[in-house]
């Protein structure tokens, strides 16, 4: 028979997946709205850059939240902690594709009509993963390496930058380093599950 943890474990998992899957939903639904009606509402390539960074940290987060497992004991706060990360990037990903588009000439309007929420999510997200890493413990915490605060503590700062500014060489410049981040610390790291 299963541990009281695991089976608490295994519920998490299930509810992980539930709003990871609603998230890669939203993306997917969104961009194939792109290309059913490419006459309809005007790509942005910053916006679709985006949507592709999250569809990296959706496929990260669930490879990611395996670790969950290693927890030996869980507890009502770190169960709604980790469902709020999850409810969080989803919110990212809806964000990028609203329900409708009606009142907008274009993604690229959108986009950056809505910026400074979409960053200050972003903002917190950061915070929360944080917080994430260090239940996993210090051992795991450690494992990331020196770069890992300084990731945190940079995509905090740019991401309220974003908010703030309507550069787009910035936010270019922005989504293009989280997106080679993200494949960098994806193949370096996560090659295997440890």
């Amino acid at each position: 028979m299963a541990s009281p943890d695991t089976e608490v474990f295994v519920h998490v998992r299930i509810v992980l997946g539930m709003v990871v899957s609603l998230g890669l939903a939203r993306l997917l639904l969104g961009s194939a709205r792109l290309v059913q009606h490419p006459g309809q509402v005007k790509p942005y390539w910053v916006h679709l850059a985006w949507a592709f960074s999250l569809l990296l940290t959706l496929i990260h987060f669930w490879w990611w939240e395996f670790r969950l497992s290693t927890i030996g004991t869980w507890h009502f706060t770190l169960y709604f902690f980790i469902i709020v990360y999850a409810a969080l990037i989803f919110l990212l990903c809806a964000l990028l594709f609203p329900d409708s588009m009606a009142e907008y000439s274009g993604y690229k309007e959108y986009f950056y009509s809505r910026r400074g929420w979409f960053f200050g999510v972003l903002a917190v997200s950061y915070l929360i993963d944080l917080f994430d890493t260090l239940v996993k413990g210090r051992e795991y915490y450690a494992s990331l390496g020196p770069v890992y605060p300084w990731h945190i503590g940079l995509g905090i700062v740019l991401s309220i930058t974003a908010g703030v500014t309507r550069s787009e060489r910035f936010h270019a410049a922005f989504v293009i380093a989280s997106i080679v981040y993200q494949i960098a610390f994806i193949t370096g790291d996560y090659a295997t599950l440890r």
